[in-house]
This record gives C-alpha cells, sequence and structure tokens, in this order.
C-alpha cells in the first residue's frame, strides 16, 4: 500500500493549561499550523475538564465533534439542542455556536476547518479480539487520513508491518486520491487491522476527507 505513516507517542504530546483544565494536542494537520491562528485543516485534542461547568471556546467557521472517555457531561447548545453524554458516547455541532457544558470529564476533540469533514468511532476490543478498518472509499476525496488513538489498554496494528500502540499513542495514517488504488484492493491491502491480546482495550477512530 502507498501511505504516509507517523507514530506519534505519549510522551511526545504538548499538554497545556486552559480555564476549566488542561488540553493535549494529539495531532494537527497540517503539522506546522498553529491552533492559536485558526490556519489548521483538522485538529485532534483530549481535554481534562477539572471544573462543574464551562463555556467551549468560540470557534466560527470550524466544525466539531467530541466524544466522552470517561465521565458524563451535559452540552447545551443554545437554539440547538442539548445532550447528555456518557462514556464514549459523542455529539457533532458548530463552532460558533453559544456552547456549555456540565460536568467533569476527559473528553476527545476534533475540530474541522472548511475544506474538510470527517467522524469519530469507538472501538472496544476484548482479550484476543481483533478488528479491521476498511479503506475502500478512499476515492471519495483528495487526501483521507485516519487517526487511530489508543484510549486504554495495548494493541497491535497490522498493515504492511506491526505497530504497537500502548495507552494514549496515536497513529496517523494518510493515503492520497493519486495513489493506485486499484492495484492495493486487487492485493488485499484495504484494510487495517487492530487486535488486542491483551486485556480490554478502546480506541477512539478520526476519519477525515480533505477536499
Amino acid at each position: 500500500m502507498n501511505y504516509e505513516i507517523k507514530l506519534i507517542k505519549k510522551e511526545q504530546h504538548k499538554t497545556s493549561q486552559w480555564s476549566g483544565g488542561t488540553t493535549t494536542q494529539l495531532y494537527i494537520y497540517p503539522e506546522n499550523s498553529q491552533y492559536d491562528k485558526r490556519d489548521f485543516l483538522f485538529r485532534i485534542s483530549s481535554a481534562k475538564v477539572q471544573i462543574e461547568e464551562s463555556t467551549f471556546t468560540n470557534l466560527p467557521g470550524i466544525n466539531r465533534e467530541i466524544m466522552i472517555l470517561d465521565g458524563e457531561l451535559d452540552l447545551y447548545h443554545e437554539g440547538h439542542h442539548q445532550v447528555k453524554l456518557k462514556k464514549y458516547d459523542k455529539d457533532s455541532f458548530s463552532g460558533d455556536w453559544c456552547t456549555k457544558s456540565y460536568g467533569k470529564v476527559t473528553d476527545f476533540n476534533l475540530m474541522m476547518n472548511t475544506g474538510c469533514s470527517g467522524k469519530l468511532e469507538h472501538l472496544k476490543l476484548e482479550k484476543d479480539n481483533s478488528k479491521s478498518i476498511y479503506l475502500e472509499n478512499l476515492c471519495k476525496s483528495e487526501k483521507q487520513t485516519y487517526i487511530i488513538y489508543c484510549a486504554t489498554g495495548n494493541v497491535t496494528i497490522k498493515l504492511e508491518e506491526s505497530i504497537e500502540l500502548t495507552q494514549e499513542d496515536v497513529l496517523i495514517l494518510i493515503v492520497n486520491k493519486d495513489k493506485n488504488i486499484k492495484n492495493n484492493l486487487e492485493n488485499n491491502l484495504n484494510k487495517i487491522n487492530i487486535e488486542n491480546k491483551l486485556e480490554e482495550a478502546n480506541i477512539v477512530i478520526s476519519t477525515v476527507y480533505i477536499g
């Protein structure tokens, strides 16, 4: 398979303080962009909310997906909808909405600027279990990116090589539209296998389409 791959270990993450707790940037694309300048196409992060009530940062033009990794959260999007999120529940909303949250949690965030779209998915793997992510729809966009985040446990990612992910590690897989998709499919290189040999593991997969 023709692809770009990057492994980001837990110790490489950058954590900063915000008014309600801490936030850890897991990946930003392009990699030379800066969150404060809002010049990214997409950004993946995890935040610890340590106060009972907080107001989300206003982010005009940014579409957001949030998933709860630990705890429970009540989200109120003024003039839109409200939702109670439990562990591994998710919600989608616009960054320019007035959004308030109630509850102390650890969450996972996908922020997408104009020019891309995406989704979050939770995978739970019991001991000696495996699951596959299929790549048949690569031609939907100019560039498709998978971000695999190991929320708990330890797993092995099987591509043409084996890559070990421990808790809070991130694997980035980028495939471009101009690669030889047909050849990849014919050679059965159309999926990512995730294997778990130890205790229960929980994985968050972000799929982002650019262009």
